[in-house]
């Protein structure tokens, strides 16, 4: 096997040529957010861009994948790299990644393991799969191509997260696979910008859907974390422990308020810190953790609970400190629940936004504190997303990882636009 990167080229995969039409299948994520995973073959060569799971109660899954000579992994989120263990211990193929990508979504995927078993849906894999991907990492980075055959593979800057990735694949035709992308600049990460392109395979994840201008939703998050803290309650702040957790402790930073860090957050931004590289500014970063004190064990989790404000994974309410301090504070009708970002269905959070109730040791439990939610999203919205798909001009939009898609398409008449299902071939002629 011969792969090269480059600028630093190395070589992993050699195959000579079948002359065959680019062919491209969705294998999970198509008519849907989550399980996102794209299989590419051309001339005989077989990739496969990310394979994530749902982490809903059960979990869904992407559509099995079949042997393939190199993987790619656009970021850590679990939607994206959910099943990338299963993807190694089964066929011992590479996966080619940057290193936040890689260190931190280790991390989420022990994690994983460990809820997913401890609520009764266990994933098809195990730890030691998990320890064992480290030996199947190639490490990359934006502006790298990577050489596979005849085929170049290029990584760019996706935003969302820090060391999130598009891949441009260079071929008989140019697609460009964008996984999850954020256009704007953000206080933890630069915005993506566009690449032109033949084919374009895009998220949709907020087809029809705009967010509010960022500055009006910090604006108004720090108003209702002082309302909440003038009346005496304490602010919670469930936040996903890879992007939102940093980007809190960003906004909160010059606040003046007494903030509480819990959870894989701690270990996440200390990861982050040693890449600065791939981060707005990790100076800001540093300042906020400077600002903000740790809880470490089950007595600090106490004191954390009469604070002012906590920020705590699990930012969907399935699992970690969240839970605790819902314990605690669950009736004090001074206190806030403020969720910052996308709950799935089934989930914890989900129920408290639509119901008001939890399910805490499996026991439907009322909430009686005051509940928000404030649009942080880290994916770009449909007149981002339209912006985007412009500015790449492509011949063929093919849109994905959204459960209404036309919305999407609707304003794209200019473009041959593919709505597929999931495991539909397309030929890229």
């Amino acid at each position: 096997m011969c792969l090269s990167i480059m600028t630093t080229s190395i070589n992993l995969l050699h195959i000579d040529p079948i002359p065959a039409p680019m062919m491209l299948k969705i294998m999970g994520g198509a008519s849907e957010v989550g399980s996102f995973s794209v299989y590419l073959e051309e001339h005989g060569i077989r990739m496969l861009f990310d394979n994530g799971l749902t982490p809903s109660k059960p979990p869904k899954y992407p559509m099995k994948a079949s042997p393939i000579d190199l993987a790619f992994l656009s970021h850590a989120h679990i939607d994206h790299s959910g099943m990338i263990p299963w993807l190694t211990a089964e066929y011992g193929v590479d996966v080619v990644a940057t290193p936040p990508t890689t260190t931190v979504g280790t991390m989420l995927l022990e994690d994983t393991v460990k809820v997913s078993a401890s609520e009764g849906y266990p994933v098809p894999y195990e730890k030691r799969d998990v320890r064992d991907l480290r030996r199947y990492f190639q490490h990359s980075t934006f502006g790298d191509i990577v050489e596979i055959g005849d085929i170049e593979v290029k990584l760019h800057s996706a935003g969302h997260i820090p060391g999130a990735t598009m891949f441009e694949i260079s071929g008989e035709k140019r697609v460009l696979i964008t996984a999850d992308i954020n256009t704007l600049d953000t206080k933890l990460v630069p915005g993506a910008n566009a690449h032109d392109c033949d084919v374009l395979v895009i998220e949709s994840t907020y087809s029809g859907r705009n967010h509010p201008p960022r500055s009006k939703t910090e604006y108004e998050f720090l108003g209702k974390v002082e309302e909440v803290v003038d009346r005496g309650g304490v602010a919670i702040i469930p936040s996903f422990a890879v992007g939102r957790t940093q980007e809190m402790l960003m906004i909160l930073k010059d606040s003046g308020f007494d903030v509480w860090l819990d959870g894989m957050g701690r270990a996440v931004n200390s990861e982050f810190l040693k890449m600065p590289d791939y981060l707005t500014s990790a100076e800001n970063l540093s300042k906020a953790m400077g600002n903000t004190r740790i809880v470490r064990n089950r007595d600090e989790r106490k004191v954390a609970a009469r604070s002012e404000v906590i920020v705590t994974t699990s930012g969907m309410l399935d699992g970690g400190p969240i839970l605790d301090y819902l314990r605690f504070l669950k009736d004090d009708e001074r206190s806030a629940i403020l969720l910052t970002g996308f709950q799935v269905e089934n989930t914890n959070g989900r129920m408290l936004l639509e119901a008001g109730t939890i399910k805490l040791h499996e026991v439907p439990t009322r909430v009686n504190c005051e509940v928000g939610f404030f649009d942080f999203s880290a994916h770009a919205d449909h007149n981002e997303l339209v912006q985007f798909i412009k500015d790449c001009n492509p011949e063929t939009v093919i849109l994905c990882h959204g459960d209404d898609r036309q919305p999407l398409a609707d304003d794209l008449q200019d473009f041959e636009v593919l709505m597929p299902m999931e495991g539909e071939p397309i030929e890229l002629a």
